[in-house]
């Protein structure tokens, strides 16, 4: 078995590669502790987008004045190959106020769950971070690393 390398990313590709996947998992502060929650997102701008329903916690947090400081992370793992990748961007999430901002997001965002999901938070990272998990590569194939920021390793020729 090939040993595996991380390879950091760019900010140019980590932002290429979280633009190519539909979901991610948002980590916030609950009660003093870290929570996790699966949420569906787009790009716009350098700003993560995402929708949640009043009475969820991300809400309340990301309502307060100075918004609140959260981690968001989206990957696509091979768990076979054990190789692909993985973003995470850390910043400030606020509840998107503009009447107009609101009623685009919300026709270009569906949301996955069933239930009303009346708001738009958006996310303005500071940081992001990516590595890519690369080392096996099918026969014929150029080094994991040299294959472009959004193809999947190990797993033929698709798009992310």
């Amino acid at each position: 078995m090939q040993s595996r390398r991380t390879l950091e990313l760019t900010k140019a590709e980590s932002w290429q590669l979280l633009g190519s996947v539909s979901l991610g998992r948002i980590v916030f502060s609950m009660h003093a502790l870290p929570a996790i929650r699966p949420v569906n997102h787009l790009i716009d701008d350098e700003m993560i987008i995402i929708r949640s329903h009043l009475g969820s916690a991300i809400v309340a947090h990301a309502a307060a004045d100075d918004g609140a400081v959260v981690c968001y992370e989206a990957d696509e793992l091979d768990p076979v190959q054990h190789t692909g990748w993985s973003v995470i961007a850390t910043g400030m999430a606020r509840l998107v106020r503009e009447p107009a901002a609101i009623t685009r997001y919300q026709q270009l965002l569906e949301p996955w769950a069933v239930g009303q999901m009346d708001y738009v938070i958006s996310i303005k990272p500071q940081i992001i971070t990516g590595i890519r998990l690369a080392g096996w590569r099918r026969a014929g194939a150029p080094p994991a690393d040299q294959e472009p920021p959004g193809r999947r390793q190990g797993r033929g020729a698709s798009p992310a």
